[in-house]
C-alpha cells in the first residue's frame, strides 16, 4: 500500500516557482563563483584535476580508436559521472553559504545520496546525445556536403546548426537549475528538470547570455590543451549553484540534511 501523501506535499506546485533575472544577473553568478572557488581552493582544483583528467582520457581514446561505439560508450560513461562531480561542488557552495568549512566527505556523501536522481538526470541526456548523433547522420544523409558544391555545403551547414540548436537548447534548459535543486533539497529530477526548463523560458535572454558565458569559458579551459578546465568547471558550477539559489524558491521542499 502507498504511504498517504503529506498535506505539505499536495500543497506544493508542479514546478519550483521561478523569478524574473535582471540582465546583469551571469555576471554575479560568475563573481560569486569565484568568491567560493576562492574560499575552498584546494577542493576546488580536485575536483577540476579529475574532470581535467577524464576529459584528456576520453579524447586521447577517441582520437587514437577513432570508433564511434568506442566513442559514445566513452561519452556514455562520462555522462553518467559528470553529474555526481557536479553535485559535489554544488556541496561546497551549499556548505560555505550556511558559513561551514566544506570537506570531501561531504560532497561524496551527498553524491552516493542523490544518485539515483543524477542517475535519472543521465539517461535523460543520454537520450538527447544519442538522437543528436542520429538527427546529424539523418543530416548527412539527406543534405550531404558534395565536394565543390557552395550550395551544397551552405546547406548543410545551415540545416545541421538548426538541428544542433534545438538540442543544444534542450540540453542547456534542462540542466541549466535542476542539479542544483536535487543537490539542495528533496525534489524529484523530473520536477527539477521541468522547473529549469520553466525557468530559462521566462528569462529567454538573460539565459542566453549565461550560455554565451559558459560557453566562451569553456572554449577558454578547451584552448589551453584541457589545463584551464580546473579552474573553469568548479567556477562555471559554483555559480550555477547561485543561479539556482537566486532564480528558484524551492523553500516548498524540505532541504537535505
Amino acid at each position: 500500500m502507498s504511504a498517504t501523501p503529506s498535506r505539505d506535499e499536495i500543497q506544493r506546485p508542479f514546478v519550483l516557482p521561478c523569478k524574473t533575472l535582471e540582465w546583469r544577473a551571469p555576471i554575479r553568478w560568475l563573481r560569486l563563483g569565484w568568491q567560493d572557488f576562492r574560499h575552498a581552493p584546494g577542493l576546488s582544483l580536485l575536483f577540476g584535476s579529475v574532470i581535467v583528467l577524464v576529459s584528456l582520457g576520453v579524447s586521447a581514446m577517441a582520437w587514437q580508436l577513432g570508433r564511434f561505439a568506442l566513442l559514445a560508450a566513452l561519452l556514455s560513461g562520462f555522462v553518467f559521472v559528470a553529474p555526481l562531480l557536479a553535485v559535489g561542488l554544488y556541496c561546497v557552495s551549499r556548505a560555505l553559504g550556511m558559513g561551514r568549512l566544506p570537506h570531501l566527505r561531504d560532497s561524496f556523501r551527498l553524491a552516493c545520496r542523490v544518485a539515483g536522481q543524477a542517475g535519472v538526470f543521465a539517461l535523460g541526456q543520454m537520450v538527447i546525445l544519442l538522437l543528436w548523433s542520429r538527427a546529424g547522420m539523418m543530416v548527412n544523409v539527406f543534405f550531404p556536403a558534395t565536394p565543390g558544391d557552395l550550395h551544397a555545403l551552405i546547406e548543410f551547414l545551415l540545416i545541421g546548426t538548426a538541428a544542433g540548436s534545438v538540442f543544444a537548447t534542450l540540453t542547456f534548459a534542462t540542466s541549466a537549475f535542476s542539479l542544483p535543486a536535487i543537490a539542495d533539497r528533496d525534489v524529484d529530477m523530473v520536477t527539477a528538470c521541468v522547473s529549469s526548463v520553466n525557468a530559462v523560458l521566462n528569462n529567454k535572454g538573460v539565459m542566453v547570455f549565461w550560455a554565451f558565458l559558459i560557453a566562451s569559458l569553456t572554449a577558454i579551459g578547451f584552448a589551453t590543451a584541457f589545463l584551464g578546465l580546473a579552474i573553469v568547471m568548479p567556477w562555471l558550477a559554483y555559480a550555477a549553484w547561485h543561479g539556482y539559489q537566486e532564480t528558484l524558491d524551492a523553500s516548498a521542499w524540505p532541504a537535505l540534511g
